[in-house]
């Protein structure tokens, strides 16, 4: 039975595609942008997150409970893990009294996600909603978003794939006939400035999105925008221009960049790499709407 690995399943979302919708977040992402908000999405493993604010200073249960004893508390510090001992068994967090260590990745079946998918029916068909895929990069697990969209349409459920567009091509091709519709995120149109901000080039993520647009799949742009990095006039110039040339791209959203992802990072001991970034202003964000509503592109702010 196909199954794969979901960091974490949102009931009655309102932001992730028309209606009210089930999102399903897959682990597992190829890029590694500075901004990203779901950093427990990068890594395809397994992951212990710690929150200190909830860990009790007189508790100690979980420090006998780790085999490889990645875990250390000193004297009036909250709990430490020592990543290159711990494995990510669960067990500590499984008898943590106040959810302070957390397992972020479970492996799921086809059948068990589509149990929780079937709980929301009800929503979809009063509000026109359906099954979003996102991450992550759904499409760092092939076989398993292929069976889901697979079931989703034996039940005619609406779908929609969330996707940063780095994968083959092949992928895309294989699954499009079953997706109603692609949230594609462009985050810049320089290969250098792309590489520098995402950890790859964008060539591939440009030339699939124009593959993508002429096989007549229903697109929707999603720009991530972050100060000082892609939200100038020549870059803005430089997407409305080669969005114009491809067929059947009219909707467009804006992602103002925030910040409120930031203590994930600590949470996993990665670095925050734009821990110096500022959120754009009211006035650069309908500056830029503006701009690109010239071109003819319906455009909005948020998801």
């Amino acid at each position: 039975m196909v199954s794969g690995m979901l960091f974490d399943i949102k009931h009655y979302a309102v932001h992730d595609g028309p209606g009210i919708r089930t999102t399903l977040f897959f682990k597992g992402c190829p890029l590694r942008c500075w901004w990203c908000h779901n950093p427990e999405g990068i890594s395809p493993e397994k992951e212990l997150i710690v929150k200190p604010k909830r860990c009790l200073e007189e508790c100690r249960l979980c420090l006998s409970s780790c085999p490889e004893n990645a875990l250390s508390k000193a004297e009036g510090k909250t709990i430490q893990v020592d990543r290159k001992k711990c494995r990510a068994q669960a067990r500590c967090a499984e008898i943590c009294p106040t959810g302070a260590l957390e397992m972020v990745g479970k492996t799921m079946t086809v059948t068990e996600v589509m149990q929780e998918v079937n709980q929301d029916r009800i929503f979809y068909e009063r509000s026109g909603g359906g099954v979003t895929f996102s991450g992550g990069e759904p499409l760092q697990q092939p076989e398993f978003l292929d069976a889901l969209l697979t079931a989703c349409k034996k039940i005619d459920l609406h779908t929609v794939v969330d996707t940063s567009g780095h994968a083959p091509f092949a992928l895309l091709e294989r699954i499009r006939d079953r997706v109603d519709l692609f949230f594609y995120d462009l985050k810049h149109m320089d290969p250098d400035k792309h590489r520098e901000m995402t950890g790859v080039s964008n060539s591939v993520i440009l030339d699939n999105l124009r593959r993508l647009a002429d096989t007549d799949s229903r697109i929707h742009i999603r720009i991530p925008l972050v100060t000082g990095v892609n939200d100038d006039d020549a870059h803005v110039r430089q997407v409305a221009a080669f969005l114009t040339e491809l067929p059947g791209i009219q909707d467009i959203s804006l992602l103002p960049y925030h910040s409120m992802g930031s203590q994930k990072y600590s949470n996993l001991n990665l670095p925050y790499l734009r821990f110096d970034a500022k959120p754009p202003t009211e006035g650069a964000i309908a500056g830029i709407k503006a701009a690109l509503q010239q071109h003819g592109f319906r455009v909005k702010i948020g998801g």
